[in-house]
């Protein structure tokens, strides 16, 4: 497997590759630690605005998973869960952190690795009793439809990898349109069922209410503290913070559903806002900022308020 990192702008110069790599089908881990942009915009300050572009920055239909820290502590977990799961569904996987995140300190006890983290299970032919011969390379699990992975110089198991696009599965050259139509749709449904190998979404606080605030990334701090103070004054207030963002965790709409107003706080000018409205129509509003700083807790809290009254 391999693992990249970049703080915002390369993404930009990345995406070729990480098109490619969506393409080959192979593992592939890219950290961006988001700080101010457009460009070179304000290189040691904090944003959370290259969400859009993780997802939907690379040319023609490239879907990739996208997972998000959400503390200093949280980053070799969500690092864990990233290569777990770039390695189990075969496609390229971002992990966003932040400048906030990155500059930051938190007290972490290291877990003991053979309790807390189960073990990886990666789509090696040897390990799962492939076949050499008549191998092909495109052939997908059932339930993932993740393909299996020979690595060079396994004997027996040579096959084409390139960008162009593959024939439904020996991964041949394909121009055959319907091939190229039915390809796209299965590398999107890949995406999609990775769902099944995440776990359901939290909720801190109560189950409905009148203001759901869905966060993600470094902001987790501020909201959990303003909800919480809101919550202590009686307010019926609940937080959902996400850490998988595509897919999403498969009870997140259920969740939101029942709370008369959905809040989105983000270091940016709506992004997961726009992702929220579009898949659950929801009428979520949005609180954004973008000052390279972080949130205070006082004006979450107020914005809060301001969604109740």
């Amino acid at each position: 497997m391999a693992i990249t990192t970049t703080s915002g702008p390369g993404i930009a110069l990345k995406g070729e590759a990480m098109g490619l790599a969506m393409m080959y089908e192979i593992p592939l881990v890219i950290v961006n630690i988001q700080r101010g942009g457009p460009s070179t915009g304000l290189p040691t300050k904090t944003e959370q605005s290259d969400l859009l572009q993780c997802m939907y920055g690379r040319n023609g239909e490239s879907p990739v998973i996208l997972v998000a820290a959400s503390k200093p502590s949280d980053c070799f977990e969500l690092a864990f869960e990233a290569s777990r799961l770039a390695l189990e569904h075969m496609t390229p996987v971002v992990l966003l952190t932040d400048g906030y995140i990155a500059n930051g300190s938190e007290p972490w006890k290291l877990p003991d690795l053979s309790k807390q983290f189960t073990s990886i299970k990666p789509r090696l032919v040897d390990r799962l009793g492939v076949e050499s011969e008549g191998y092909l390379a495109y052939e997908r699990d059932s339930e993932t439809l993740a393909r299996t992975w020979a690595i060079p110089g396994m004997p027996g198991y040579e096959h084409r990898i390139g960008g162009l696009e593959k024939a439904v599965g020996s991964g041949n050259v394909s121009y055959d349109p319907m091939n190229h139509e039915e390809m796209c749709h299965i590398r999107k449904e890949k995406v999609e069922r990775a769902a099944n190998n995440i776990p359901l979404q939290e909720l801190e606080g109560d189950d409905s209410g009148d203001v759901l605030v869905i966060s993600w990334g470094g902001t987790y701090g501020a909201t959990h503290a303003a909800v919480k103070k809101c919550r202590d004054e009686g307010l019926k207030v609940s937080l959902m913070h996400l850490k998988y963002i595509s897919p999403m965790p498969k009870n997140v709409g259920d969740i939101i559903k029942n709370f008369k107003k959905v809040l989105v706080p983000e270091l940016n000018l709506g992004q997961l806002l726009m992702i929220i409205n579009s898949k659950f129509h929801c009428k979520a509003k949005g609180y954004n900022k973008v000052q390279g700083l972080p949130f205070k807790i006082s004006e979450l809290v107020e914005a809060i308020k301001n969604e109740l009254n």
